[in-house]
């Protein structure tokens, strides 16, 4: 039998992702609007301005309030920049004062692509790597996020049952043993994967649960334009000898996901009544999905993390 959501699964359920803009936050926002959850769509990325993101792209907020609405759920965009405490804390008085609560947190706030650089910028050692480039990765990577807990997670606790999702790249196990880049991108991805183990500790008590979640190659946006398709057209970059210089994909794109995969595995950890079972854990998209037998949006269960 073919998976497909379950319209009411969220229905009645608030939720914040922050960083929804683009790539797995609108995945993450999407697949919460299909389960039927009222989604608050943040960034800074609007149709009023890009209000000092490190992007020169399209995609809007707005955009993704959009689509949340039309999957079934009610999309909210609220414009708000998560290195700002003052423009967060305006944020948690807002869903204070609407909804007196928040039942899910997905704190997917990066912002750090281009700063990373591509393949031949990256093992480039700590001395020389622009030193103010590393430290805005940290603070786009860690700062946002802890930023966002201090203010929102008040709101997550006001009744049991609140899930916060940190969003990274690689789980703690697979990071513990494999240099991601450069010194800066692996501590600020390290670091989101123990955050969500100490933010778990301190939500414990309040009957919330914390983990972290990560996907595996994404095909965000960015990516797609990379390679020159679209999410119809994906496969197309893994044909060798493209026309127009178009790059190749290597071979593991042929396991890479949609943003909506990892947008799923937050929607199977909210509707679980059983989700304090994951407390602390990091985790893949792929694993949720194995756990929870959902699907990317072509009917597939990709690891874009298989073998590592």
């Amino acid at each position: 039998m073919t998976w497909s959501p379950d319209p009411d699964a969220l229905r009645g359920r608030v939720a914040v992702v922050a960083g929804a803009t683009r790539g797995a936050g609108r995945g993450f926002a999407a697949a919460l609007g299909e389960a039927g959850a009222t989604v608050v769509c943040t960034g800074r990325s609007s149709v009023r301005g890009r209000d000092g993101s490190d992007y020169d792209r399209p995609e809007t907020i707005e955009e993704t309030a959009d689509l949340v609405s039309r999957l079934g759920g009610t999309g909210i965009a609220v414009r708000a920049d998560h290195l700002d405490p003052e423009q967060v804390r305006r944020l948690a008085q807002r869903l204070r004062e609407e909804y007196g609560h928040i039942d899910v947190l997905v704190n997917d706030i990066w912002g750090a692509e281009l700063l990373k650089g591509g393949p031949a910028q990256w093992n480039t050692p700590v001395w020389e790597h622009d030193l103010d480039d590393g430290l805005r990765i940290l603070r786009l990577a860690v700062d946002t996020h802890l930023i966002t807990a201090h203010h929102l997670l008040p709101l997550l606790i006001a009744r049991p049952g609140g899930l916060l999702v940190e969003v990274t790249d690689g789980t703690t196990g697979i990071n513990a043993s494999w240099y991601r880049i450069s010194a800066f991108y692996d501590l600020a991805k390290a670091a989101v994967n123990r955050l969500a183990f100490s933010l778990g500790h301190e939500l414990a008590p309040y009957g919330a649960t914390a983990v972290a979640v990560t996907p595996g190659w994404l095909r965000s946006e960015m990516m797609l334009d990379n390679f020159g398709v679209t999410e119809a057209t994906w496969r197309e970059a893994l044909a060798p000898g493209r026309p127009g210089g178009l790059p190749t994909a290597p071979e593991g794109f042929a396991r890479s996901e949609s943003p909506r995969y990892v947008g799923r595995a937050a929607a199977a950890l909210a509707a679980d009544p059983e989700r304090a079972r994951w407390n602390q854990r990091s985790v893949t998209s792929a694993e949720l999905a194995r756990a929870y037998g959902f699907t990317d949006i072509d009917g597939t269960r990709p690891d874009g993390w298989q073998g590592r």
